[in-house]
């Protein structure tokens, strides 16, 4: 079974690599928008319904006809890989479960983005504190440019999220939450319960915002392959 994964802000597919080897009930694939990773040279796209609508036809593309999957997103993710997975729905290819980590559902989002007052060295200290990113990105000028622009891109994409306030699937949910997530609170993570009509499993986990990324061989065993059983 394929499990579509698609990654945090900033970031590109390639940070789930490592965890094909990690599983063996699962084949992982991770899901790059365009313009990024492995769709480079695609053109980029800025708007979120017209992002959604091309990483669903690039899963849809590659999913074998008639194959069960699973979809995991983690914060940024998280709201993608549902709308994707929704989007894949209404073209009859629903997933068995979509698997939502440490994000805002998008009621929650903050109206504004503090992001956009930042300069690039207050946005590089932001990342670094968060911790999710290799410090030795981080400690190479060119990488952390590049870092720094997609951060910025991806953010311009975040702000459009409340458009899917009234989004609800028909498939079940999972929701993993960090008890000492400063960005995404417990109780906030079980709201995305809302968004499904098919019932939710809530999983907390120690640790930061990115607590769950920190440990994919237990998300991927305890979390992930127990959905699927």
């Amino acid at each position: 079974m394929r499990l579509y994964c698609f990654p945090h802000a900033g970031a590109t597919a390639s940070v789930f690599r490592p965890w094909r080897s990690l599983t063996r009930s699962l084949h992982v694939v991770g899901v790059d928008p365009p313009g990024r990773g492995i769709r480079a040279r695609e053109p980029k796209t800025g708007d979120y319904r017209e992002l959604v609508r091309s990483m669903a036809r690039w899963v849809l593309a590659d999913l074998p006809a008639g194959a069960d999957y699973l979809t995991f997103g983690h914060s940024f993710g998280a709201m993608v890989s549902l709308a994707v997975a929704d989007a894949m729905a209404h073209e009859g290819a629903p997933p068995r479960r979509a698997v939502l980590s440490a994000a805002l559902p998008p009621r929650l989002q903050p109206p504004g983005d503090e992001t956009t007052a930042l300069t690039d060295a207050e946005m590089l200290d932001r990342i670094a504190q968060d911790g999710g990113t290799p410090p030795a990105l981080l400690a190479s000028p060119a990488m952390a440019g590049h870092l720094v622009a997609l951060m910025r891109e991806d953010h311009a994409v975040r702000r459009q999220f409340h458009q899917d306030t009234a989004l609800r699937v028909d498939f079940p949910l999972t929701l993993v939450a960090a008890r000492e997530d400063r960005y995404v609170p417990v109780a906030d993570m079980w709201r995305w319960a809302e968004h499904t009509t098919a019932g939710w499993r809530g999983v907390e986990v120690d640790g930061d915002h990115f607590a769950a990324l920190r440990d994919p061989r237990a998300l991927l065993t305890n979390v992930v392959e127990e959905a699927v059983r």
